[in-house]
């Protein structure tokens, strides 16, 4: 009797286990599905969402505590750490006074460790994927794995290398990331070779930066960031206000072309949010960065001596 109640009880634990991850799995899938990020980048309102992502983080990460191996999970998971880094740390540090130069100092130390906390989970992603990945560039395996790859890991890439490079960015002195350069560009190039319109040109909006702002010693080629521009208008249709904000920080600005840096941000501003509801939310984050830009040139350009220059017509 105590033999046969013992292995009733054994069976309901298990039965109760698999329901567990099969109930664990379903919110997983639903909350990682198709349409599931128009919730964040379809909204109108960037406070309502900044004040919601940290907990909307600490949900997801605490899923993919439970089911590590669920590649929606480790994809949002880790995509929200580095998007959540990008518009509502750097982005707002970025438009501090220089009066505020602490707390601009401390909120680019928390976007990069945000940033690499993002690609950690992503690298795992790709590490589970594909075992040994991480270490296959120093092993000399790396093509191989890139061969391997098929159109679904392109989120996988493309967020991982967003998040390293991000980081890079704001501290080019740490050399461990730099040296990580060349295994992010072939990780990157493998991305557009898989998926070119990936995100309705969210690859080439990443080239615009990557090859414009990058020396030429390092990959820079302002050619190939002024080509991925034009790609990026013709596959958003001009409904995203990014690519223009993009050139004008990795090109129109360190060549010291007010009059482009002043156009692009206007035709930035033109934008109608509301025109493609999915990408509402960026659209409405790039125009507060273009209205800032346009409203203090001086942080930007040397000489700036005519009024007509950028005072603009009366």
């Amino acid at each position: 009797m105590m033999k046969a109640l013992s292995v009733l009880i054994l069976g309901l634990l298990v039965c109760s286990c698999s329901i567990n991850k099969m109930a664990m799995k379903s919110v997983s899938d639903a909350l990682t599905g198709s349409g599931s990020s128009d919730v964040f980048t379809g909204d109108s309102d960037p406070e309502l969402v900044g004040d919601a992502l940290p907990f909307a983080i600490k949900m997801y990460e605490s899923l993919l505590a439970s089911n590590p191996k669920h590649e929606g999970l480790i994809i949002t998971t880790g995509s929200l750490f580095i998007m959540y880094a990008n518009a509502f740390v750097q982005g707002p540090a970025e438009m501090l006074p220089s009066s505020q130069y602490d707390q601009r100092e401390q909120a680019k130390q928390r976007s990069k460790h945000l940033y690499l906390r993002g690609a950690a989970i992503l690298y795992g992603g790709l590490d589970a994927k594909y075992p040994g990945f991480s270490g296959g560039y120093q092993g000399g395996t790396f093509d191989s794995y890139l061969a391997k790859m098929k159109k679904a890991d392109t989120p996988l890439l493309y967020w991982a290398v967003a998040g390293i490079l991000s980081a890079y960015s704001l501290d080019p002195m740490d050399l461990s990331l730099g040296v990580k350069i060349p295994e992010l560009t072939a990780m990157m190039n493998r991305a557009y070779e898989l998926d070119p319109d990936f995100n309705e040109g969210a690859l080439d909006d990443f080239y615009i930066l990557f090859y414009g702002s990058l020396p030429e010693s390092m990959g820079g080629d302002k050619n190939l960031a002024k080509t991925h521009f034009e790609r990026c208008l013709e596959k958003t249709h001009g409904l995203s206000a990014s690519p223009y904000l993009s050139y004008v920080q990795s090109i129109a600005i360190p060549a010291q072309d007010y009059e482009t840096f002043r156009a692009y941000l206007e035709k930035a501003l033109a934008i109608n949010p509301d025109e493609n509801p999915s990408n509402r939310l960026v659209n409405i984050i790039s125009q507060r960065k273009a209205r800032y830009l346009l409203e203090n040139p001086e942080n930007y350009f040397l000489d700036l001596d005519s009024d007509d220059d950028w005072e603009g017509d009366e």
